[in-house]
C-alpha cells in the first residue's frame, strides 16, 4: 500500500488515510477477505501514530467495511446485503456538508466517542455539498429509524430552513453543530464573538496598531459575528477602526476546502497592490489564512514582520504550516462529545436548553510575532494556550 499522505492537504492525516483504504476497496484493489494489515504495520506504511491510524480506521469498522481479527489484524469485510433494521439498535444519523472538512473531521471523531460511551451506533453521511442531498439524507435517516440526528449544515444564510423548521416543529431529536442564528433552535458550538475578540485582543496587546479583517463576504452572518468580536476588541483597547481595513472575500465556492485555501491564497497574491494595508490581519477561518500565509510567502512577504496573522478554528494543518498559524480554537472534540449529549437527554425527554456555547481559547504561534514583540521573550514556549 503506496503512502498517500500530504502534508499540502489541509484535511486531517488519519482522514487522508481512511479515504485512501475507502478507495483502494471500492476500485477492487482490496477486495472481501484481504488482510489490510495489523495497527502496528499500518503506523509503519503511513509514517503517522497508532492513534491516528487508530482513527483512521474507526469509521470502517463502524460502517463494517473492514473487521478486526485479534492478534491477526485487519480484513476487508463482505459487502453488507441484508437491509438494516436499525429498530433493534440505539443509532444515531450524522449529516454532514463534507467529510473532508478538517474542523468538521474534528467534531465527527468527538461524536463517535461519546456515541459508542452511551451505546449508539452512527451512521455517517456525507451531502456533498447540496442542500437537496441534505435534506434526503435527513429521510433515509428517519426512516431507517435512527433515535436522533446532528446536523452539519451546508446552508450559509445561517438561519433554519423550512425543513429544519419542519423537524423542530414534529419534536424529532435533532441538534446543530454548524453555526445557526435562530436562538429557538437546537445548537451546540463555540462563542463566535468572543472568539473574534481574543483575536483582536491578543494583537492589540503585543502593540499592532493597524488591524484588518479578513471577512468572508458581507452576506456571511458567522463572519460578521467574528467581525463584531473583532470590533468590540478595539473599541475597549481604543484602537482606531478603519473601514478600509475589512477586506471582503468573493465566497462563490465557500464550502470547498480547496476552494477556502484558494481564496486566501488569490488574496495574499494582491496584497502588494493594496495601498492602504494593515500590520497586522485577523483571518476568519485557517483554511483561508493557510492559503494567505502561502501566497504571502511566495511574494516575499514576510510573517510575521512585514504583517501578522490570526486565524480561526485551529485545525491540524495550523500548526504544521511553514509559519505556525496563531489561532483561536474552537473545542470541535467537544463540541462533538456535548452534542450527543444533548440527542441523548431529547430522547429521554429532559429539558435542556436549546443553545451550549462553549468558550474558544487563543493558541499562541509564530504568525502572530508573539515571540519577537514580547519585550520578555526568553526561552518562550513555542506554542501557548490562552483560554
Amino acid at each position: 500500500m503506496k503512502r498517500v499522505i500530504k502534508m499540502s492537504d489541509p484535511s486531517p492525516l488519519y482522514t487522508q488515510i481512511e479515504k485512501d483504504i475507502r478507495k483502494k476497496i471500492e476500485d477492487g484493489t482490496l477486495k472481501p477477505g484481504d488482510q489490510i494489515g495489523s495497527y502496528n504495520e499500518l503506523s509503519k506504511r503511513y509514517a503517522v501514530s497508532l492513534i491516528t491510524v487508530k482513527r483512521a480506521v474507526s469509521n470502517l469498522i463502524n460502517q463494517g467495511i473492514i473487521f478486526s481479527r485479534v492478534g491477526k489484524g485487519l480484513y476487508v469485510a463482505e459487502p453488507v446485503k441484508e437491509k438494516l433494521d436499525l429498530s433493534k439498535h440505539k443509532s444515531i444519523g450524522l449529516v454532514l456538508q463534507d467529510l473532508n472538512h478538517p474542523y468538521f473531521s474534528m467534531v465527527v471523531h468527538g461524536i463517535e466517542e461519546r456515541a459508542y460511551e452511551l451505546g449508539y451506533n452512527v451512521l455517517i453521511s456525507n451531502s456533498s455539498n447540496k442542500i437537496e442531498k441534505e435534506e434526503s439524507q435527513i429521510d433515509h435517516f428517519r426512516n431507517l429509524g435512527v433515535d436522533g440526528l446532528v446536523i452539519a449544515s451546508l446552508s450559509l444564510e445561517y438561519k433554519a430552513t423550512e425543513y429544519l423548521r419542519k423537524l423542530h416543529e414534529e419534536g424529532f431529536p435533532y441538534v446543530m453543530v454548524s453555526y445557526i442564528h435562530d436562538p429557538e433552535y437546537w445548537y451546540v458550538g463555540s462563542n463566535q464573538e468572543l472568539g473574534g475578540y481574543l483575536a483582536a485582543q491578543h494583537l492589540i496587546k503585543l502593540g499592532y496598531r493597524s488591524i484588518g479583517y479578513l471577512h468572508a463576504g458581507k452576506g456571511n452572518i458567522l463572519s460578521e459575528i467574528r467581525k463584531n468580536g473583532y470590533y468590540r476588541a478595539l473599541t475597549e483597547y481604543d484602537v482606531p477602526y478603519d473601514a478600509k481595513f475589512i477586506f471582503y472575500l468573493d465566497e462563490e465556492h465557500p464550502n470547498s476546502v480547496a476552494d477556502r485555501f484558494k481564496l486566501g491564497y488569490d488574496f495574499g497574491k494582491k496584497w502588494k497592490s493594496i495601498e492602504h494595508k494593515p500590520s497586522a490581519l485577523f483571518v476568519y477561518t485557517d483554511l483561508v489564512a493557510l492559503g494567505l500565509e502561502k501566497a504571502l510567502l511566495e511574494e516575499g512577504v514576510s510573517i510575521p514582520d512585514d504583517v501578522g496573522i490570526v486565524g480561526f478554528d485551529d485545525i491540524t494543518m495550523a500548526a504544521y504550516a511553514n509559519i505556525p498559524l496563531t489561532t483561536v480554537h474552537q473545542p470541535a472534540q467537544k463540541i462533538g462529545r456535548m452534542s450527543v449529549d444533548v440527542i441523548q437527554k431529547r430522547i429521554d425527554g429532559t429539558d435542556v436548553g436549546n443553545r451550549t456555547m462553549l468558550n474558544p481559547a487563543l493558541v499562541i504561534r509564530e504568525s502572530c510575532g508573539a515571540s519577537k514583540r514580547a519585550s520578555t521573550a526568553g526561552s518562550a514556549a513555542h506554542e501557548e494556550v490562552i483560554p
